[in-house]
């Protein structure tokens, strides 16, 4: 091939995507939000900007950005002269999040199913294959971490704002009461295969199956939940 044919031809190839890199909000809200989900931030727990910009080594400003996503998010709650509180635990209302979550959240799995670019797919089907082995080595905070990939994934393929902007209030309340319970009442396993399911119907493109198998994983996170409740008497 002529060598000037040979250079038009690499200037068309499409320039392979930037990974952004993260700010420092985005850093704060990641490991603050990661804290209460695990419990090193608990129910009833007393934050300031002051103490967490001290432990994060993050700046307030980006601190006080993260703690206001995580109110919009119910994680946290800001009440008069008591300051800033990791929100309680009620399972009533996780049984209304269910809710709505079940018909947004398919509709962000068929969407991301028809939507994905190529290397989401890929993305999608690593993801899947890590939380199998979270779960098979009892590693819970891995899954979680996984699990927050594979949501924020779901979003990005789906691109739909306005779902995702629904789905995002839901999210870190989903984990968190997950965490808190699946010792008790939860089968780790099996939610890591039917949060598999959803991934590689995605990766397929299979709009329907990703629609099917999200009914599948909200059934058992309903049965779950409806245990807890239970249990509570």
């Amino acid at each position: 091939m002529p060598r000037a044919a040979t250079a038009r031809t690499r200037s068309e190839r499409p320039a392979k995507p930037v990974k952004r890199s993260e700010t420092l909000t985005e850093r704060a809200y990641r490991l603050i939000e990661e804290q209460i989900v695990t419990l090193r931030l608990r129910p009833g727990d007393v934050l300031s900007e002051q103490m967490l910009s001290a432990n994060l080594k993050i700046g307030r400003t980006p601190i006080r950005e993260a703690l206001q996503r995580l109110a919009r998010e119910r994680l946290i709650t800001v009440l008069p002269r008591r300051g800033i509180v990791v929100s309680e635990i009620n399972v009533s209302t996780q049984l209304r999040l269910l809710e709505a979550r079940r018909e947004i959240e398919r509709l962000l799995a068929r969407s991301g199913a028809q939507r994905a670019r190529p290397e989401q797919r890929i993305r999608f089907r690593a993801i899947a294959d890590g939380m199998e082995a979270a779960a098979r080595s009892g590693d819970d905070k891995a899954f979680l971490r996984l699990d927050q990939a594979f949501n924020l994934l779901v979003l990005e393929a789906a691109q739909n704002d306005f779902a995702a902007g629904a789905m995002m209030l839901m999210n870190g309340l989903s984990r968190r009461f997950w965490y808190i319970h699946y010792k008790e009442a939860a089968d780790m396993p099996l939610t890591a295969r039917l949060h598999a399911e959803i991934a590689r119907a995605i990766a397929d493109g299979e709009r329907d199956k990703a629609g099917a198998a999200v009914d599948r994983l909200l059934d058992y996170i309903e049965t779950f939940t409806r245990a807890t409740l239970d249990a509570q008497g």
